[in-house]
């Protein structure tokens, strides 16, 4: 929209004429001014030098193009700007500013004799210190800061929009010029531009043109040439390390050409560097092939080094390496693996590789630190490489073909070749230069070949460790499920050779009895001839292999399992030579519990436990590698190892000791005293045989607590005092399940000892014992007055018992077994004196007897369980009381704490009754107890 305004009139017509103003007014328009923000973008694609002529066009635009955020943006892309040193520097004007600001202020004040802080008695000394540091802060950028020799307000701090520096304050007065230096600079100190560069705000157009006009005419030339060769840097500078530097210095002062058309010239000036690249490299490779080092290798070297940062160099240093270009010189990974059916790893030939490794790195290192100047750093590229062409494709082949064969040799392989490439990493020599980080790079490296194998190590270590374990133990299973089918076929098959013989005489007889023409012609031997050959070569121990017309053939004694894994089953077992086989069934059943019994301590072996443990140990040995090597599988490594702990208690726990626990149980289930025929005077046998199952089973025990402490805890592999830790919580419960199984197979046992007791006290004890007429001997007078046989018997089968867990179990389970056992004993005798008729004579007897009880039960050391035994010793004195004494017989009877609480007065009276002259004092005992036959007056 047009504004209109009225022009100043001079001269013209009189103010008569009407028109006249309308005439002399003139239209004045204003064109419309673009917003600064779209002016600003639009300078962002200007050159350089069309900025200067823009500045030149007005006042506006001079302030746009002096803006000092477009120089710091330009600086900062060629990473010429350091923003702390900036500020730095503008705090340090800022405080000598506000120093001479004060100083007038505290002349004033020395003149009036009152400090600057309004202490009146302040000396003047006070003020000369300030003004002396305000003088001393100050630098010479106060020059930047005023204009006409007169402070400027400090600026205002706002966001910039190109770069988001701060915005600093407009010089308005300085000349509209760029300031750019002459272009007859010394070719060398052009090589050092940017070393002269400063970041000072407000300054920054300064500091560019410094850049600009140093570089421009040879930057503007690079990307205007038409033929490289004769580029002006190439005949300006001679020397290849001078050009280098100078075409990097270009490349870096392209980045702040952000005009438009910039991709076109970075691409022509990219040209330029890669073709000055492509001939020193080619001369670089030359010298290779020459073995020049100190000469040409090292010089061109260099010279790659100034232009980009020599990767070209390391390149191609690296591909003409030994180590890359004759690699398969240092070793076959296939000669590791043995061939045949016994397929192994060879360390020897993997250690041969590593060793010429490591050697052959050093030796190229040595020629790198000859070579390369310190900031290219070619070792650690050097190592990338070789870990990549050379130990991954070793490993990759050499384990890849483990795997294919075997899977042991595959596991051998692994972690054998991760320790070896390990002790590889400590051999190696880092360059001069190499810094802190080279091992941190070697691990990496290491690592990185292995990180496609890990996992499928790890699997294949579990499952290995897992199926050999298993077969391990069904393998042992298998065995004793053949040894007693064997076991009862051989029993057995005596019992069915008689009812053979008696079916053939029945059969023989209606032959007899039938016609001459009926009879067959077959041997009359054929209806048991074969069990009768093979019965006969079991007992008479003959070799099967000569009755082979035999139907079945059977081996002369119990077989036991030959051999698992090197360890022979028959080693528990009795080695004695076998009874004649029974006859009759029961006979057979008989000695078939007995031989199972005898077989309780060989449900379990502690063989197969050891070898279990070592095979855990070797899979966790073999894991544990990288997981103290500090690698990155360390975690899963870690985990690996505790899950094959934890495999082992369950295979070792469940499989094969809770398995045999629960056997040997079974077999003490089903023991009768009565069909034994051989009874130990002091032992019984399947008790005796099972406490020793208990013995393995604690020393299996010990072995796990061993195995983890040395190879779980002290390798800091798990911790034992965290109860989240699986292998800690699958460790408990092996001791837990140990625990339960011990527990339940001594409940067992002590049934069956006390089995054991009952049929001894049923067999040995004697009627005459403690009734000494019923016998009908004459003289009775003269009797021993010791315990009697059945009481020694007992006593011996009960100590001997109790002793044996002495050292192979905690006092308190000991002190449980012995009070349990003590506790059933009191019981078993109380049942068994209610079957005596029992005489006062006899009485002397059984007096002796209760007092040989207690004198064991004293032993065992327990107050509780000695109580009923000095009850059951008072209970013995009912016995010792005259027929004519009732009524104190009737007093101790009702006597309670006589007994101690043990025996009620009904449970006495029982007893009582199994005296043999009870039918004579009842209604004496009777009418003194409970008033019985009183009549009432």
């Amino acid at each position: 929209m047009s504004n209109f305004k009225r022009a100043t009139v001079t001269g013209g017509p009189s103010r008569q004429d009407v028109l006249a103003p309308l005439r002399m007014t003139q239209i004045v328009g204003s064109k419309p001014l673009l917003p600064a923000e779209i002016l600003s973008t639009i300078l962002d694609y200007v050159t350089v030098t069309d900025l200067v002529h823009f500045a030149r066009v007005s006042k506006r635009m001079k302030e746009m193009v002096y803006d000092d955020s477009r120089w710091v943006q330009r600086l900062h892309l060629m990473g010429c700007w350091n923003e702390v040193e900036a500020r730095r520097r503008a705090e340090a004007a800022w405080r000598k500013r506000a120093g001479s600001q004060s100083l007038p202020y505290e002349e004033q004040a020395k003149r009036a004799g009152i400090g600057v802080d309004g202490d009146i008695n302040a000396n003047s000394e006070s003020a000369n210190r300030k003004g002396s540091k305000a003088a001393a802060d100050a630098g010479w950028e106060q020059v930047n800061l005023s204009t006409n020799g007169q402070h400027q307000p400090l600026p205002s701090h706002r966001k910039s929009g190109n770069d988001g520096f701060d915005a600093v304050p407009l010089t308005s007065g300085a000349s509209t010029r760029l300031s750019f230096p002459s272009k007859s600079l010394d070719p060398l100190s052009r090589l050092a531009i940017f070393s002269h560069v400063r970041s000072i705000r407000g300054h920054a157009r300064q500091e560019y043109g410094k850049i600009h006009g140093a570089l421009n005419v040879y930057y503007e030339d690079a990307v205007t040439c038409k033929d490289h060769i004769n580029a002006s840097v190439f005949r300006t500078y001679r020397d290849p390390g001078h050009q280098a530097q100078m075409l990097a210095i270009l490349m870096r002062f392209a980045d702040s050409d952000i005009a438009q058309g910039w991709t076109e010239r970075l691409a022509k000036l990219q040209g330029l560097v890669s073709a000055f690249e492509t001939a020193v490299a080619h001369e670089f490779e030359q010298a290779l092939q020459t073995a020049d080092v100190d000469g040409k290798q090292r010089k061109y070297a260099h010279v790659l080094a100034a232009l980009n940062g020599g990767q070209k160099g390391v390149e191609l240093f690296i591909s003409n390496s030994p180590i890359i270009a004759r690699k398969n010189e240092l070793g076959n990974p296939l000669n590791c693996l043995t061939p045949g059916p016994q397929t192994g790893f060879s360390l020897q030939e993997s250690q041969i590789f590593f060793t010429q490794l490591a050697t052959t790195f050093n030796d190229q290192i040595a020629l790198i630190d000859r070579i390369f100047p310190a900031s290219v750093n070619a070792a650690v590229t050097f190592l990338g490489r070789v870990g990549k062409e050379v130990l991954s494709e070793y490993l990759s082949t050499l384990l890849d073909e483990a795997h294919r064969i075997g899977v042991e040799a595959y596991l051998q392989a692994v972690s054998g070749t991760y320790q070896q490439s390990l002790y590889m990493a400590k051999a190696l020599r880092p360059s001069k230069d190499s810094g802190d980080d080279f091992y941190e790079s070697v691990d990496r490296t290491v690592a990185s070949a292995f990180e496609l194998h890990i996992d499928l190590y790890l699997n294949e270590e579990y499952a290995y460790f897992k199926r050999k374990s298993e077969a391990e133990v069904n393998e042992w299973e298998r065995q004793l499920s053949e040894q007693d089918a064997s076991m009862q076929s051989l029993y057995m098959s005596n019992v069915n050779r008689q009812a053979d013989k008696r079916d053939f005489l029945t059969s023989f007889k209606k032959v007899v009895m039938m016609p001459v023409n009926v009879l067959p012609t077959f041997p009359l031997s054929s209806p048991f001839g074969g069990k009768s050959a093979t019965a006969k070569a079991l007992v008479n121990g003959e070799n099967l292999e000569a009755s082979s017309q035999a139907s079945s053939q059977l081996p002369a004694r119990p077989s036991t399992p030959s051999m698992v894994n090197g360890t022979s089953l028959g080693a528990n077992r009795s080695t004695t030579p076998l009874p004649e086989p029974p006859t009759t069934e029961l006979a057979a059943k008989a000695a078939i519990m007995s031989s199972r019994l005898e077989g309780i301590r060989s449900l379990f072996s502690i063989e197969i436990a050891l070898n279990l443990v070592h095979t855990a140990k070797s899979a966790i040995e073999r894991t544990a590698v990288f997981y103290r090597a500090q690698s990155q599988f360390g975690e899963d490594a870690r985990k690996q190892c505790q899950l094959i702990f934890v495999l082992l208690c369950q295979i070792l726990g469940t499989r094969h000791v809770k398995a045999g626990f629960d056997q040997a149980v079974a077999h003490l289930t089903n023991y009768d005293p009565k069909e034994i025929q051989n009874h130990g005077h002091t032992e019984v046998k399947p008790l005796v045989t099972f406490l020793e199952l208990v013995n393995v089973g604690d020393l299996i025990q010990q072995m796990l607590d061993v195995f983890y402490e040395q190879e779980m805890v002290a390798t800091r592999l798990t911790d034992r005092n965290d109860f989240l830790d699986p292998a800690v919580k699958e460790k408990r419960k092996f001791e837990q399940m140990l625990d339960e199984r011990v527990a339940a197979g001594l409940n067992k046992g002590i049934e069956v000892l006390m089995s054991e007791v009952e049929f001894v006290c049923a067999t040995t004890q004697k009627a005459e014992d403690f009734n000494p007429n019923a016998s009908g001997a004459a003289n009775t007078d003269v009797m021993d007055i010791g315990p009697t046989e059945t009481a020694r018997r007992i006593v011996d089968i009960v100590s001997s018992h109790t002793r044996m867990l002495l050292g192979s179990t905690d006092k308190n389970m000991l002190d449980v077994f012995n009070q349990e056992v003590g506790l059933r004993t009191f019981t078993t005798l109380c049942k068994h004196l209610k079957r005596q008729r029992i005489s006062v004579m006899g009485s002397i007897k059984l007096i002796s007897d209760m007092n040989h009880y207690f004198t064991y039960i004293q032993t065992l050391k327990n107050q509780n369980l000695l109580q009923y035994f000095i009850a059951l010793r008072e209970l013995a004195q009912i016995y010792l009381v005259d027929p004519s004494d009732a009524k104190e017989l009737a007093t101790i009877i009702a006597d309670g704490d006589r007994f101690h609480g043990i025996f009620r007065a009904e449970e006495v009276y029982e007893f009582a009754e199994r005296r043999a002259d009870w039918y004579q004092i009842r209604p004496k005992v009777e009418r003194a107890m409970y008033g019985i036959g009183c009549v009432v007056m």
